[in-house]
């Protein structure tokens, strides 16, 4: 059987999108999909569930339950470690990248209040960070009033 030039491109086009890597949830276009809103809200579910990954793994690490306990702890382990990094992402990715403008530095006020926005979110990565290296609570607290903090800062900045 004998293959056209045009259905040998086109298999060679289907082999190089199958072999790519996996498609992101947000691409860096301004399509208007998703919302600031939505991103606040996935932080907090975030922090939602590192809190619930400490206590369960304070709860789990003084038990006896042996092998089934260590591979739930390590469960949890991973589903903190895993959350703090989306946090990170949607900081860095959605924040950071695509949504926070570089004011001109003639505008006093707004040049500070992008520079308060670029504070709390250093603080929020560096907190989320230290989430996924800790089981302390405090470390939740503080993510959570940071992203609280940030939110509100942002919010204000957009309505100016």
């Amino acid at each position: 059987m004998k293959m056209k030039m045009g259905e040998i491109l086109m298999l060679g086009a289907l082999c190089l999108f199958a072999a790519s890597g996996s498609v992101q949830a947000h691409c860096e276009i301004p399509c208007g999909i998703y919302d600031d809103d939505m991103r606040f809200d996935m932080i907090d579910e975030h922090i939602d569930t590192i809190e619930k990954s400490v206590k369960k793994i304070a709860e789990l690490s003084g038990t006896e339950g042996g092998a089934a306990d260590a591979n739930q702890l390590m469960r949890w382990v991973g589903s903190k470690e895993k959350h703090a990094d989306q946090i990170r992402e949607i900081i860095t990715q959605y924040f950071m990248t695509q949504k926070l403008k570089t004011p001109d530095e003639s505008d006093a006020g707004a040049f500070a209040a992008y520079t308060g926005q670029l504070v709390l979110m250093h603080k929020m990565l560096r907190t989320a960070m230290k989430c996924k290296q800790t089981v302390d609570l405090k470390n939740v607290e503080m993510l959570r009033k940071l992203a609280h903090d940030f939110k509100h800062a942002y919010g204000a900045a957009m309505k100016k």
